[in-house]
């Protein structure tokens, strides 16, 4: 059995077009990932600084500092707004920003907006 050249110029196409394809998943995944990354950890981090204050406590203005100054570490940009108070007993911290992600001929807006209460059973009384 013989295959024709047209046979294999469908397989070729189809083999590019499946490269192309794969390339570009990958690519975006390059450039996703690594934000969304940042971004889950700086949510732990939110998260174990709200608990910290709580157990030792310190007020809401010191949880502020401390994302702020540990912020760089996670890429987040200069200009978020971190917004740190007491709700219902509670210490509770709040974070907004966009982080753009930038592609050939787009750019995405990653958009944090995450608040973080400590446990009740860390509040001092």
């Amino acid at each position: 059995m013989r295959i024709s050249n047209s046979e294999q110029g469908g397989a070729r196409a189809k083999l590019i077009i499946f490269i192309a394809a794969f390339a570009l998943i990958v690519y975006v995944g390059y450039m996703y990932v690594p934000v969304a990354i940042d971004a889950y950890y700086f949510k732990d981090v939110m998260q174990n600084k709200v608990d910290q204050a709580a157990a030792q406590g310190y007020d809401s203005s010191w949880v502020k500092d401390q994302l702020t100054k540990i912020g760089p570490d996670y890429h987040v940009p200069p200009d978020a707004v971190i917004t740190a108070g007491q709700k219902e007993n509670r210490l509770e911290v709040h974070v907004q920003f966009i982080r753009p992600i930038s592609f050939p001929g787009y750019t995405y807006k990653y958009e944090v907006d995450h608040t973080t209460q400590s446990g009740t059973f860390l509040t001092i009384r």
